[in-house]
């Protein structure tokens, strides 16, 4: 049960701030928080990460509801550790979110745009995509075989 309300909060957090880009930045250019480097800007993304494969949104829900599904059935039969339950709690939060959006909207909100390291924008969702995954390749590599 904690996992789903920690699961809840990381949703509402999302969606907390995709409403607010929605109404602050809809109309808005960008704004740069530190000049060139960092800007909150709003975009809607019709593809996966990084606006890629634009216009596929039941291969997108049907991933997400998959990988959610997947992972709370692996969290609840598995033993897994602090970093592995993080990891996994992280995707689902995050696939979640932007399937929010796709269901809801067509597309997915994006805003923070770094500038100075690439050409994408992106939200808190993919972040937690990002992250989890990132300690799901770590906790597979090193203690996936501690059970």
């Amino acid at each position: 049960m904690i996992y789903i309300l920690i699961i809840l909060g990381l949703i509402g957090l999302d969606q907390i701030s995709k409403f607010l880009a929605i109404k602050y930045l809809v109309n808005i250019e960008s704004i740069p928080i530190i000049e060139n480097i960092f800007h909150l800007t709003y975009v809607e993304n019709r593809g996966a990460a990084f606006g890629m494969f634009q216009n596929n949104q039941i291969i997108f829900v049907v991933v997400a509801l998959f990988a959610c599904v997947f992972g709370l059935y692996y969290l609840y039969k598995n033993r897994v550790n602090l970093l592995g339950k993080s990891a996994i709690i992280l995707i689902i939060s995050g696939a979640i979110g932007n399937l929010i959006d796709r269901l809801r909207l067509g597309f997915v909100v994006d805003y923070f745009d770094f500038r100075i390291i690439w050409d994408y924008v992106f939200n808190i969702a993919d972040v937690f995509v990002v992250i989890g995954t990132i300690l799901l390749c770590i906790y597979i590599i090193f203690f996936e075989n501690d059970k």
